[in-house]
């Protein structure tokens, strides 16, 4: 296992793939936890491992891209990049958010937000400063926009890698890995799971489950665990699939612990070192892309979609079809979102940059 397979392109594309897959994973758990919300009879019941599986990749991603280079780029320049790659979509997210906040055919704004609060609950949200006022939306770090949550923790993983984590060596990380992994098992085992970090009242679950998923990321680049397979890209979205619909277990906190420990880190490391055919080779690229657009833009749906279901109380076959074709429509919003604003925002900015 050299450290040479880091450099093939495919090793990208299949990662950028399974992001995609990840996504639309989140989307309809999204859906099916409105629907079902007992967990253990939803077949796709702990699709919020997704977001663990984000923040691995993100790690492995970060130190293959900056490890390298951030050491003569500048802090500075670290952070514009991340900047532009993410926060065109935050604020956008918000903006949707607000939208649908304000013009909820199902929902009326609930009493007592005025004019100052609502504008209070946009600047927290484009801020990205967790303000979780909003009962009505379940108290959600991020009233507008919950997915907003995860890219906070992100936007603190990389602050904390720009300040100190680039420069640490691998042993160091490992001792930050042990400590990240007893706070992560006392998270799982006080609350019985792993799906803490978006509301005020689980807060700090968010830090401890980007805490271990960005080292262990970020290990496995370090320490070059690439297994080289034929797995391929369908082979290991069925192995990531497979994590986010497992059944519910007597244990659940301990096997939810498990799959972000030890699973993902493994799905990482296969899907550097697995073969991409040609075939899908623009289907990855394309869920590559599509993925983050995807998740921030869709939650302002699941706000109206839960207003649908209380006022109207439709059957499972009407529920079935709308959130087939939610989920269709949703994957078209987002692909317009990266071709008329994502990418064109981010070239824009990134030329700014360059002419500063």
């Amino acid at each position: 296992m050299s450290g040479d397979v880091l450099k093939s392109k495919q090793h990208y594309e299949i990662l950028d793939g399974l992001r995609g897959v990840a996504a639309f994973a989140v989307v309809t758990f999204h859906f099916m936890e409105i629907v079902i919300s007992d967990y253990s009879r939803n077949f796709i019941g702990h699709g919020f491992l997704a977001v663990d599986f984000f923040f691995c990749l993100s790690g492995f991603v970060i130190a293959y891209a900056y490890d390298s280079r951030i050491g003569s780029m500048g802090l500075k320049q670290f952070f514009i990049s991340r900047l532009i790659r993410l926060h065109p979509l935050v604020v956008l997210g918000t903006v949707l958010g607000l939208i649908g906040f304000l013009w909820d055919p199902f929902t009326p704004t609930p009493a007592g937000y005025g004019v100052g609060k609502i504008t209070l609950l946009f600047l927290t949200g484009i801020l990205m400063i967790p303000y979780p006022v909003v009962a009505e939306r379940w108290l959600n770090n991020f009233n507008l926009n919950a997915p907003s949550w995860s890219l906070f923790w992100e936007y603190v993983a990389n602050i904390v890698y720009g300040l100190l984590l680039w420069k640490l060596p691998r042993r160091v990380l490992l001792v930050l890995l042990c400590i990240a992994a007893a706070g992560l098992v006392y998270v799982g085992y006080t609350a019985g799971n792993m799906m803490g970090g978006w509301s005020g009242g689980t807060f700090w679950q968010g830090g401890a489950r980007i805490s271990y998923g960005f080292l262990a990321g970020m290990l496995v680049y370090r320490y070059h665990i690439i297994i080289s397979n034929k797995l391929g890209f369908i082979g290991l979205s069925v192995l990531l699939l497979a994590a986010l619909m497992m059944p519910h277990f007597k244990y659940n906190w301990l096997a939810e612990t498990g799959v972000v420990m030890l699973y993902f880190p493994l799905l990482v490391a296969l899907g550097a070192g697995a073969g991409l055919h040609s075939a899908v080779q623009g289907l990855c690229n394309f869920l590559g892309k599509l993925s983050y657009p995807l998740y921030m833009t869709h939650y302002m749906v699941m706000f109206v979609f839960s207003g649908y279901l209380l006022k109207y109380k439709p059957d499972n076959a009407q529920i079935t079809w709308i959130v087939i074709i939610g989920l269709i429509l949703l994957v078209g919003f987002a692909w317009l979102v990266m071709v008329l604003f994502d990418t064109p925002v981010r070239k824009y900015l990134t030329s700014l940059r360059g002419n500063s």
